[in-house]
């Protein structure tokens, strides 16, 4: 993942990201990111309540990344949220990106 909130600060209304996984990693992995937050899925999208506000989540699979003989999966997501302040976001986000956080060692 590119945006991790132990490098990033603030999160604008508007962005986009190219995920390191499958759609049903993404989707089994989206629950527990997402929260106590209400939130509707709809095919490729997910609307989530944040207070007065809302943020819209939209995917697609993309062509997988290949290094060598590797084959890596990638989903491109867009973020968008509205009517959310930038505390909040930065508080969703941290947690998101909690839950999306995928490492080795």
């Amino acid at each position: 993942m590119d945006n991790t909130s132990d490098m990033q600060s603030f999160f604008d209304e508007r962005f986009e990201r190219d995920m390191g996984c499958t759609e049903a990693d993404w989707l089994r992995w989206l629950p527990d990111a997402i929260g106590t937050h209400h939130w509707k899925r709809q095919d490729c999208t997910v609307g989530v309540r944040i207070g007065d506000g809302a943020l819209g989540l939209k995917w697609q699979v993309a062509e997988p990344r290949v290094i060598a003989q590797v084959q890596l999966p990638r989903l491109l997501v867009r973020f968008r949220f509205a009517g959310v302040d930038e505390q909040a976001r930065y508080a969703f986000m941290k947690r998101f990106d909690l839950y999306m956080q995928r490492g080795g060692g």
